[in-house]
């Protein structure tokens, strides 16, 4: 495995990259495309703000569920399985989006967590 994780510090081709996704499973690969579909062009997909919902926090889109009430459960130990079961309408992808929300705006979820626990 370690020799595995240094090959992907060395640079490589595009081929060589598109050898190596191709070999991923579906989903591995879905997950891949979404993160650099966010990355390249510093765009969350999945994420929605409303003032009318959730009192205008980022969200889950289509949804009702704030990326910080994730983010939440994340940090009480819940992994993005427990999440999902927990939440049977996302998906895996929904998670991915949410977690790179919270990486480009870890201040605003810490004050919305500190917000929302307080009022409880």
């Amino acid at each position: 495995m370690l020799a595995m994780r240094h090959h992907f510090l060395m640079p490589m081709t595009f081929d060589q990259a598109k050898s190596m996704v191709a070999a991923l499973p579906q989903q591995d690969r879905a997950r891949l495309f979404v993160w650099m579909a966010a990355d390249i062009t510093d765009q969350l997909p999945g994420i929605e703000f409303d003032s009318r919902v959730c009192g205008g926090s980022p969200r889950i889109a289509g949804t009702r569920i704030p990326v910080w009430s994730l983010e939440s459960w994340r940090r009480l130990g819940a992994d993005d399985a427990e999440i999902l079961r927990n939440h049977p309408s996302l998906q895996p992808s929904d998670l991915i989006n949410a977690w790179h929300y919270v990486a480009r705006h870890p201040q605003e979820i810490d004050r919305e967590i500190r917000e929302n626990e307080a009022a409880d």
